[in-house]
């Protein structure tokens, strides 16, 4: 008859509750099993303002391939001289090009396409409006990089797109998911000073300042669905219009 030896197992020996060589100058990180008394890495940011750098845009090749009507004149200050008249230029071609180079950040092509955009909307009269289906896309690509100096010269453009004709913001409203959800983001973003003087004013460079502007713009000029629609992208927006 076979005799059993019974061996005794400590269940706490190998818990998982007590880790093993645990060092107590590395904390652990948030939400996992851990000893009692050790520190705690704090969770990782979220990421919802970190910028997200774009690349090349098609602007910069099609300027460095010489496609474009454009060059800059260097006197006692830096203009951008066109080749044509602005008035027989194809919209359809070039406007959106120019928009696309809005997510540029070195010199010329930053200074071209933000020079060159302000002409064309300035000089282009009935021309903008069939290409703004065209435009939500490179807009989209420039907000999403959220990069203030960006948002700030994309805001400054939609400003300009929405004034160059008189049905223009309300071509816009069909637009609102793609271009409204980095201003519901930004719109409080200003930088409580106190006392203190916020020169990104004075630059015209306050992103929170921006947003505000350009959704109240947006509400003018859009007709009477601007409003329910701003407000449905960005519920803290309050009219700038309807009386209570």
């Amino acid at each position: 008859m076979s005799t059993r030896t019974c061996q005794h197992f400590d269940v706490h020996q190998h818990s998982p509750r007590k880790p093993l060589n645990v060092d107590k100058e590395c904390p652990s990180k948030a939400f996992t099993i851990r000893s009692k008394g050790e520190r705690i890495r704090p969770p990782p940011s979220a990421g919802a303002f970190r910028e997200n750098p774009a690349p090349p845009s098609g602007f910069r090749y099609f300027y460095d391939r010489g496609d474009f009507p454009v060059s800059i004149l260097h006197n006692a200050t830096i203009k951008v001289a066109w080749q044509v008249e602005i008035e027989k230029l194809d919209f359809h071609h070039y406007l959106p090009l120019f928009f696309d180079g809005l997510s540029e950040t070195k010199h010329p092509y930053q200074f071209l396409a933000r020079q060159g955009i302000h002409d064309m909307l300035t000089h282009g009269g009935y021309k903008v409006l069939p290409v703004i289906p065209q435009l939500i896309l490179p807009l989209k690509k420039a907000l999403m990089t959220k990069n203030k100096d960006i948002i700030c010269a994309t805001l400054k453009v939609i400003q300009d797109l929405v004034v160059s004709h008189e049905l223009a913001g309300e071509a816009l409203i069909p637009y609102y998911r793609q271009l409204l959800p980095v201003m519901n983001l930004f719109k409080n973003t200003n930088n409580n000073l106190g006392d203190g003087i916020e020169y990104d004013q004075w630059k015209g460079c306050n992103v929170g300042d921006m947003v505000n502007a350009t959704l109240e713009l947006l509400e003018r000029r859009g007709g009477q669905d601007a409003y329910i629609n701003i407000k449905y992208m960005v519920p803290t927006y309050e009219s700038c219009v309807l009386t209570y």
